[in-house]
This record gives C-alpha cells, structure tokens and sequence, in this order.
C-alpha cells in the first residue's frame, strides 16, 4: 500500500511534458534573484566582487536546476510536489534578500535558506517515497546535501576568505556530487532512470529561466532610465540596451533554442545532454547578469569617463553569452557555427579601443557584435534546408 502511495507521486511517461503554472510561478522568484546578483556585482566591480557573484550564481542556479527537475520525475498535480515547488519558492526569496549582503552581514540567512531548500526537499521525498524504490534517489541527494552542509554553515559563521575558501568548497562539492550522480557508500551512483530526461520538459524549462533572464535585463534597463529622466544620451543607451536585449533572444531562440527538446529526445544518452544543457545555460544567464550590470552603468553615465571595470562588463556580458550559446549549439547540433568564436575574436579585439570612449559607444559596440552573429545566423540559413538536430554521441 506504501509503495502505490509513493508511486503516484511518479510522472509517468504518458503524462504531458508541458510545464505547468506553478512551474512558471517558481521561476518568477528568480526574476527577483537574479536582478539581486546584478546588484552584488554593481556594488563591488573588482575580481574579489566579480568572485562573490560567481559563487552566489551558482548556488543560486543549483537550487533552481533541483527544483525544475523535481517535475521532470514526479506528478507536479499532487499536493506534496505543489507544497515542496512552494516553500522552494518562498526558500528563494529569502535568499535573494540576504543575496546583497550575504558575504556579509547576512551570510547565515543565505546559507541557511540555500540548506532549507536542499535538505528539506531530499527529506520531504524521502517521506513521501518511503516504500518505494525512488527514494534510494532522496536518501543519495540528503546525504550529499548533508557533506556540503558542513562548509556552508561553517563558512557562514567565520568572515572574509574564510568564508570565500569554505562556500567555494560547498559549491564544489554540491556541483561534483550532481556530476558524479550522488555517489554513496551502499548505495553506488544514482542510475540514469533517475536523471531528469523529459525532453519536452526539459527543453521548455530552459527556455523559460533564459526569458526569466531577460526579462531582469529589461528590468533593470528601464528601472534605470526611469530613474534618471529622458536626456538624448541616456534615450540613446536605453534603445541601444534593449536593442541588446533582443539580439540575445534572437541568437539564442534561432534553431538550437527551437530544437533542444528534439536533440534531447533524440540522444543516445537523454539525461546527460539533457544536464549539459543546464551548464550551457547557466554560462548564457551568467552573461545576461553581467550584460544587466553593463546596462545599469550605460544607462546612468553614457558619456561617462570610461574605467577599465565599465569596460570589462560592458562586453564581457556579452562574450559570456556566446560562449555559453556556443557550448549548447554543440549539444544540440554536434558542431558550433564560425560566427560565434569571430565574435568573441571581435569583442576582445574591441576592448583595448573602448578603454578610450564612453560607455555608450563601447555598449554600440558590443550590440554590433551580436548584430553581426545575428545576421551571420540569418545569412546562412537563407535558402537552406532546416538543418536536424544531432547531438553528439
């Protein structure tokens, strides 16, 4: 009797794929987060500060890809797995609160919302799976989760590098144990049948946190504007910033972002592409945070004295994004279009020049660049057949 009670909470394969409202109304949390780590990165513009941010993304990303995978396994229409998206949700926000400050004063609010969310949804599964063979997958992710506990705790109760050394290793170790599938003594790795492998779900998820992220650069882009009047220079840097805006979901939606649910269906190993996808994702969202910072700067002091650090957000956003589209290019198509190394090639070619010139020229600049990969996109496409999907092996 257990065990049909636990199987319920399952998805079964002939359960639509689609990502339900609740699932849409997690990712609004992160609207909020991540415009939160645009702000950590605007307060401290240094490699130390450019650090900080890292490791709150990525903390930040792990809790999102747990909690979007939970519907990938299990019926997102019981109550149980509605109630755990929930308090993931609300988990979420206070992180985001303590997100400013959290390599400071708040540094125990952070960690112990980050642990909320992760232990607390191994223990909720664990209960709600007792009797079934599914919550061996609880019992590997608590005990890992329960690992990385002790430096993220530790690292939030001492200050400075210590904190920095102590939550650099959390992160590692919460990355590591996913990559290597939870290994645990009795246990051994979790098997592929527990990775998330809906190609349909997966797919849409992606492309749903990549509009989240777009959605923060807006927001941030017309906070600003808003705040600072309508001056030509400061018009002229909020077109050009939406401008940007567009060209990123361009080349990203363009074919590779149409196909990914194919490519996934389609692989030999759905689970593995299915997660190499979560990282290519994770690189592009990391380049629309900076992008966000770079269009803060460019709105609020287009004809600004440039400095080095301006300069380094202003087109790493960007770069960022291309290497991250190029690396989910590969896991869709099996190769990476040329237009994406010649604009990296452009960008860093153009970063010495912009040092000389304001920000809203070097912002020009950069939404060149992605024009031109833009373009190049739609250029070799032109009187083509569609290309497949071919994941490599």
């Amino acid at each position: 009797m257990t065990t049909s009670r636990a199987g319920r909470l399952l998805r079964k394969p002939e359960d639509p794929q689609q990502a339900t409202f609740l699932e849409l109304f997690f990712d609004l949390a992160y609207v909020y987060v991540l415009a939160q780590l645009s702000q950590v990165l605007r307060q401290d513009l240094t490699w130390p500060g450019a650090f900080h941010t890292l490791v709150l993304l990525l903390a930040a990303w792990w809790v999102w890809c747990n909690t979007a995978t939970v519907p990938d396994r299990f019926n997102p229409q019981r109550p149980a797995i509605q109630l755990l998206i929930i308090a993931a949700l609300i988990g979420s926000l206070v992180m985001a609160v303590a997100l400013p400050t959290a390599f400071g004063a708040q540094g125990l609010v952070f960690a112990g919302a980050y642990l909320a969310i992760q232990v607390g949804r191994s223990v909720v599964l664990l209960l709600a799976l007792r009797g079934h063979e599914s919550q061996r997958g609880a019992v590997r992710t608590l005990v890992w989760f329960g690992v990385s506990a002790v430096p993220w705790v530790a690292g939030a109760l001492v200050h400075g590098t210590a904190r920095k050394a102590l939550w650099t290793l959390a992160v590692v170790l919460d990355y590591l144990a996913g990559k290597l599938r939870y290994p645990t003594p009795g246990l051994g790795r979790s098997p592929t049948s527990e990775l998330p492998s809906a190609a349909e779900h997966l797919a849409e998820r992606h492309r749903q946190f990549f509009i989240i992220a777009l959605g923060e650069l807006i927001l941030v882009s017309a906070s600003t504007f808003g705040g600072k009047g309508f001056a030509p220079d400061r018009t002229t840097a909020f077109v050009v910033s939406i401008a940007t805006t567009v060209l990123l979901w361009r080349i990203y939606i363009f074919r590779a972002g149409e196909l990914s649910a194919a490519a996934i269906a389609g692989s030999s190993d759905p689970a593995r592409l299915g997660l190499s996808a979560f990282y290519a994702h994770l690189v592009m969202v990391a380049g629309v945070v900076v992008t966000a910072v770079g269009a803060e700067l460019v709105i609020a002091h287009p004809s600004g004295h440039p400095q080095t650090a301006w300069t380094a957000v202003i087109l790493g956003g960007p770069a960022l994004f291309l290497v991250g589209r190029a690396r989910f290019e590969y896991a869709v198509f099996g190769r990476v279009s040329r237009d994406r190394p010649i604009g990296l090639l452009a960008l860093a070619a153009l970063a010495p020049v912009m040092l000389l010139v304001p920000p809203l020229l070097a912002a020009l600049a950069a939404s060149a660049v992605l024009a031109g990969v833009a373009i190049s996109d739609t250029v070799h496409q032109r009187g083509r057949p569609p290309e497949p999907p071919s994941p490599p092996d």
